[in-house]
């Protein structure tokens, strides 16, 4: 007998800007079911890019998004006793889940400074490939290039 099939959650987009990456970048950033504090140091970072780039903080936000998203990453895979680091395209709604966490783990490694702040330099950082983000990302498809021998071992 099949199993039931799952529903996806539909998440509703962000009230300010209608976006629904923002939304997910706001439950990403969210600790302790406390959405108000997540949604005060998001729109605080996005206050911080304007004031700093004079330009609209979505675009500084899709730019991050894109430059940190990876293309290719590995998975292991096992093939006749022996593990193989396949390396597989990253579907879109995980890419963007991705680079949303890399960027907001970027954030909090970083001390001593309010974390609307460090979203916001970590977004402009990310959206001129810079920062540990991206840097995670090309650590990423470094290990998918090193093991580009293996591809043909993908299902």
């Amino acid at each position: 007998m099949r199993r039931t099939i799952k529903r996806k959650f539909s998440l509703a987009p962000d009230p300010t800007y209608q976006d629904l990456r923002v939304a997910k970048l706001v439950n990403y950033c969210m600790e302790r079911g406390k959405k108000n504090v997540a949604r005060s140091i998001v729109y605080g970072a996005f206050e911080d890019i304007k004031t700093q780039t004079k330009r609209e903080p979505l675009e500084i936000f899709d730019e991050a998004i894109r430059n940190a998203g990876p293309l290719l990453e590995v998975r292991s895979r096992r093939i006749g006793g022996a593990n193989y680091q396949v390396p597989r395209e990253v579907r879109e709604n995980r890419r963007l889940s991705l680079a949303l966490r890399w960027i907001i783990a970027a954030a909090k490694a970083k001390k001593g400074k309010p974390m609307r702040t460090k979203l916001a330099e970590e977004f402009m950082a990310a959206s001129k490939n810079e920062g540990e983000a991206v840097k995670k990302r090309e650590n990423v498809h470094k290990m998918a290039e090193a093991n580009r021998a293996f591809a043909h071992f993908s299902w």
